[in-house]
């Protein structure tokens, strides 16, 4: 319960800062060239962030989960 807290704490902190700076920034990725809010690009890059984050902490846990089963089946 304290994680899902402390992760609408960062998202609504977030929120504030990108409306504040809400000014049209133009960055490049690769060869392509993107003209947008920093507000949008703040916001999506922290929510890039949690996402990867929430798959490879679910990936560990499944895989700590599945490896004494393993190990078992091999004794």
């Amino acid at each position: 319960m304290i994680y899902i807290a402390l992760v609408l704490i960062i998202m609504v902190l977030v929120a504030i800062f990108s409306v504040q700076n809400a000014a049209p920034v133009e960055f490049t990725f690769l060869f392509w060239k993107f003209k947008a809010s920093l507000a949008i690009v703040i916001f999506l890059s922290v929510l890039t962030g949690l996402i990867a984050g929430v798959i490879i902490t679910f990936l560990l846990r499944f895989k700590s989960k599945k490896s004494p089963e393993i190990k078992q089946q091999k004794i």
